[in-house]
């Protein structure tokens, strides 16, 4: 279980190595997955080394959880007083980045399409 979860979190940080060197706009977890999954063609028995770690690691999944919950707890009067607002804000604020982020994609569309006929 420890040499697997050395490899996990090994990819993890060549994964977190190569998005800082490079500077391209991807987690770098998200790489070592990559890299990880990568692997995982190339030598068989690497996914039966992970899986048992991997399957610990995901049904306590849930404990990443908690320090949210927490922080709930501990600043509820808080969120009693304030929690209209801190609701209307999250609400705005993800229907705004719904829109840019539809306009943007529309925009590029556009932007292609013009660019191809050319």
């Amino acid at each position: 279980m420890l040499s697997a979860l050395t490899l996990i979190l090994t990819f993890q940080v060549i994964g977190e190595f190569i998005s800082q060197a490079t500077g391209i706009p991807v987690p770098g977890p998200v790489i070592g997955m990559i890299l990880m999954l990568l692997a995982f063609f190339l030598k068989d028995d690497l996914v039966d080394t992970i899986r048992p770690t991997g399957g610990v690691l995901l049904s306590n999944l849930s404990l990443l959880f908690v320090p949210a919950g927490v922080g709930l707890m501990r600043h509820f009067e808080r969120f009693l007083h304030e929690g209209l607002a801190i609701g209307i804000a999250l609400i705005a604020s993800t229907i705004i980045a719904m829109l840019t982020t539809a306009f943007v994609v529309k925009w590029l569309i556009h932007a292609m399409h013009l660019d191809s006929e050319a």
